[in-house]
């Protein structure tokens, strides 16, 4: 009889009691495939045998028998479950070839095993997904709801890559726009303000004061700046390589005169261009610094990432052509950079060199911080 359409699974799977690996598949439309699991060169593989009832079980069970004869070892193995593939297959793979991996770990131990965990790999459906990348959109935002997505689908690619899987559930999920009107971008004067705080502040946060002030003055990511070392910076050319970005290529970035001056003036005692407090490693993070800053300037509170959108703003502002800013923010595709519109033609140096005036002019206004 047809599966159930009450199930959240696409597939009821029956095991035959006579002959050891071979299953059949019955779908909700009553359709029903005989497969057999099985070891083939040290890996496990689902083998589809054929439909019944073209397919008899007779036929079914010679087939596997078969399978048996050629050395190929027919094995008993219990349903996948998603917790068992992502732990012991897909992460081992993403800690060889992602960077990022640090971010597929939390997701997965704080929200995708506790759902799925439990889950064949085998029963999770497309509705599924489609439910939970819903949800995660109402108790979160698009952009959450869309990385979530993107991982998922990424470890049931790897499952059908592997031939654990047909199917990928998550083919078809739509992602949700991601609205990115709520950035925020600093103007001349709470460039002012916040410099002026900058000035007043203690020694030992000096150097958390000199890596934001970068960040402005270039653009580059957090990490870019924080993990820089002085054997990547060449002043006399006015460039810092970076040789990991987070599109995975290298790159290499413009350095304006301010940014040169600022990076002049920094000692070198250490390897890192911004060294924590034990100097053999890099600063860690400077987001409380920047808090503490916003307070002191009076200004609305700020994202260490808004930096980088400021120094975008700053480019468009003073009318730098899309494929400039695109160049100088290392965007993988002109579509990122898109919310930086109507832009004008200009070198790549000079379009750098705009944020540095930007910067030199604000500093040359009345600076006030309340108190």
């Amino acid at each position: 009889m047809p599966h159930s359409n009450d199930s959240p699974s696409r597939f009821a799977e029956h095991t035959d009691t006579e002959t050891t690996g071979l299953k059949l598949l019955v779908s909700k439309s009553g359709r029903k495939w005989f497969y057999v699991r099985l070891t083939l060169n040290g890996a496990k593989k689902a083998v589809k045998l054929g439909e019944y009832p073209g397919l008899s079980l007779v036929e079914a069970r010679q087939k596997t028998m078969e399978l048996r004869t050629k050395g190929i070892a027919v094995v008993v193995q219990k349903p996948l479950t998603f917790a068992e593939f992502a732990q012991h297959d897909y992460l081992p793979y993403a800690k060889a070839h992602k960077r990022s991996v640090a971010g597929d770990i939390s997701k997965l131990r704080v929200h995708l095993l506790p759902l799925f965990g439990s889950k064949s790999m085998y029963a999770i459906t497309f509705r599924d997904i489609q439910t939970y990348h819903s949800n995660l959109k109402l108790s979160h935002c698009a952009a959450t709801a869309n990385r979530h997505l993107s991982l998922l689908s990424k470890v049931f690619s790897c499952a059908v890559q592997w031939g654990v899987l047909e199917r990928n559930p998550c083919k078809g999920v739509q992602k949700f726009t991601e609205n990115n009107a709520g950035q925020r971008f600093l103007s001349t004067d709470e460039i002012r303000r916040l410099y002026a705080a900058m000035a007043d502040v203690r020694e030992r946060s000096g150097v958390g004061v000199a890596a934001l002030k970068l960040l402005l003055l270039t653009g580059m990511r957090k990490n870019e700046v924080l993990h820089g070392q002085w054997s990547n910076v060449d002043l006399e050319r006015g460039i810092w390589f970076v040789p990991h970005t987070k599109n995975g290529k290298s790159n290499h970035v413009v350095l304006n005169a301010e940014a040169r001056a600022l990076l002049l003036t920094l000692p070198r005692v250490s390897d890192w261009v911004f060294p924590g407090r034990d100097s053999s490693k890099p600063l860690v993070e400077v987001r409380r610094c920047l808090n503490q800053l916003a307070v002191v300037a009076g200004i609305r509170a700020l994202r260490v990432h808004d930096l980088r959108h400021s120094f975008a703003s700053l480019c468009a502002q003073s009318g730098v052509p899309l494929l400039q800013i695109k160049s100088l923010l290392n965007h993988a595709s002109l579509t990122t950079t898109q919310r930086y519109a109507h832009l004008t033609n200009n070198d790549l140096r000079i379009a750098s060199q705009t944020v540095s005036d930007a910067v030199t002019n604000a500093l040359k206004g009345e600076i006030h911080v309340p108190h």
